[in-house]
Order: structure tokens, then C-alpha cells, then sequence
């Protein structure tokens, strides 16, 4: 459940002084990095076992341990099975986007376009896990599409979440 005070906490670090700024952009790369990674180790697994050549599971090791120590720089605490939502996040983020994009090149546009949309719903999820922006906190039965007792507006989470992460990240930010 995503917490208003959180938003705006979150928000309110980013629009600080160039100085202090909430700089996620590198994050951000990071993140892609990390999804790359994920699709890494699922190519050595595929291969060594389409080869039958195990050499290509000490590769993929090698690309794990790396996804980790990258992963623990966005993912700094955690509870339960935060770490592994995280990480199952980018990946199924990174595949639909993978998915969207051959669809386009098929000229298949709305299908891509849907596909995309879902890619960034989770990404968007997986970095309201790792700020520490969504709680089960205090849950209780509310209004679908809405992220607390408290919150009147009708955008899906999926949205709030997009919106949020729009608001925060500028990748274009050096």
C-alpha cells in the first residue's frame, strides 16, 4: 500500500536543490543493467543445457554474483521476499518489453503498445519496492485503484506508481 506521506516524501527529495537532488538516473541505468544480467544468466542456463557444455553454468554463475552485488545497490534492506519480488520484477519487466518490441517489429502495434504498458507497470512496481514507497501496513479493504484509505483518486496503482516514477526519475539528467 502506498503511503501519501511516502509519496510526498519521495517527491519532495527529488525537487530539492540541484546540489542535494535525488539523483535516481544512475539507478536507473543500474536497473536496466541488472534486468540485462537476469537475461544473461537465462542464456548461460539455456545454453549448457542445449549444448550439454557445463562450462556455460560457471558463466552463469559469474553474471549471478554480479547481478547481486549490483541488485544489493538498489535493494539496500529488505524484508521477506522483497529481494526476489525485486529481481523476478525487472525481469519480467525486461522480457515484455523484449515481447513488445518484437511485436512491433511485426507490425503488430496495439499488441506492443499493451505489452510495453505492462513492462513499465512493473518496473514502475519494482521501484515503489525498492524506495520503499508501497506498505502492507495497517492493510485493509479499499476501493480497487486506490492506494489507501485515504486516497480519492480513481487512477489505477499501476498509474499512481507510473506517475510517481515519471516525477522522480530523469534519466536525461547527468
Amino acid at each position: 500500500m502506498l503511503e501519501q506521506a511516502k509519496i510526498d516524501q519521495f517527491i519532495k527529495k527529488a525537487q530539492e536543490s540541484k546540489q542535494n537532488m535525488l539523483d535516481l538516473s544512475s539507478d536507473e541505468d543500474l536497473s536496466i543493467a541488472i534486468m540485462n544480467l537476469v537475461s544473461i544468466e537465462e542464456h548461460f542456463f539455456f545454453t549448457a543445457e542445449k549444448t550439454g557444455k557445463p562450462e556455460y553454468f560457471d558463466l552463469l554463475k559469474e553474471a549471478r554474483e554480479m547481478r547481486k552485488e549490483l541488485l544489493a545497490k538498489i535493494i539496500k534492506e529488505y524484508e521477506g521476499e522483497v529481494w526476489c519480488i525485486s529481481k523476478h520484477l525487472l525481469a519480467a519487466s525486461m522480457r515484455l518489453m523484449e515481447v513488445g518490441t518484437k511485436a512491433l517489429g511485426q507490425g503488430k502495434k496495439a499488441e506492443a503498445e499493451d505489452l510495453f504498458a505492462k513492462s513499465y507497470q512493473l518496473y514502475s512496481l519494482f521501484w515503489g519496492v525498492a524506495k520503499k514507497l508501497i506498505s502492507v501496513d495497517d492493510a485493509k479493504k479499499i476501493d480497487e485503484g486506490s492506494l489507501n484509505v485515504h486516497d480519492k483518486e480513481k487512477k489505477t496503482v499501476w498509474g499512481k506508481l507510473g506517475e510517481l516514477v515519471k516525477k522522480a526519475i530523469d534519466c536525461c539528467r547527468e
